[in-house]
């Protein structure tokens, strides 16, 4: 992911979508389409008022989860 570094920080800016995570309501996936059937995911949490990032990665569909982005 390392020289991934702009289109992760794009996802975060401009994700195409994002969905919460079925498992844990903290996590949240932002998701950026890098080329045909790609995206980047960078997944991010939410805790004690501070956002991180957990991981980022590059995958061929994207998860099933509560859309929370667009609506």
């Amino acid at each position: 992911m390392a020289n991934r570094l702009e289109d992760l920080k794009v996802a975060i800016e401009r994700p195409d979508d994002i969905l919460r995570s079925k498992i844990d309501r903290t996590i949240l996936l932002f998701y950026r389409q890098i080329s045909i059937k790609r995206w980047i995911c960078a997944v991010t949490k939410r805790l004690n008022g501070t956002g991180f990032l957990v991981t980022a990665y590059i995958t061929d569909a994207i998860k099933k989860g509560e859309r929370i982005w667009p609506s």
